[in-house]
């Protein structure tokens, strides 16, 4: 028979040890990431979230869909290119959100795709006030059916 010493030496010690569980592994919970298909960047006051290119096929017209937040106290325009040529200015109102993409309150920033769907694309961000920043962001075409409506559009 054990000993309530022993007993409460082992409940002690296993106490000990699930603790330092959470020590050696972080709380993944509280880390920041992109919980979509796309990605996301920080660039200065302004977040973009949720970036996907969406395009037939490498060669062909595509568009970038996603959000900038704007957490500053004014506007800010940020310039934006996944093809190295064509330049979109996405004005971000202060404390607001801008989406890109098609759409009547949307900013359309066209391109042309220079990967296969199921890639990834270098896209540029370029703030006056912060600098110039690139992403990786994955190439969709309408296999997915939340994309086929932006190839129709961009088609």
């Amino acid at each position: 028979m054990k000993s309530p010493v022993a007993a409460g030496a082992a409940v002690a010690l296993a106490a000990v040890a699930l603790a330092g569980c959470s020590y050696v592994n972080p709380i993944t919970t509280q880390e920041n990431y992109a919980a979509s298909d796309g990605t996301q960047l920080q660039i200065g006051e302004v977040e973009a979230l949720n970036l996907i290119v969406v395009s037939p096929g490498a060669g062909e017209p595509g568009t970038l869909i996603g959000t900038l937040h704007n957490s500053a106290d004014e506007d800010i325009d940020v310039q934006v290119t996944f093809d190295g040529e064509t330049a979109t200015t996405v004005t971000v109102p202060a404390g607001m959100n801008q989406q890109m993409g098609p759409g009547d309150d949307a900013t359309e920033v066209p391109g042309t795709t220079e990967v296969l769907p199921g890639l990834l694309t270098e896209v540029t961000f370029t703030s006056q006030v912060d600098g110039t920043f690139t992403v990786a962001v994955p190439v969709m075409d309408g296999t997915l059916a939340e994309y086929e409506d932006v190839l129709e559009e961009i088609g």
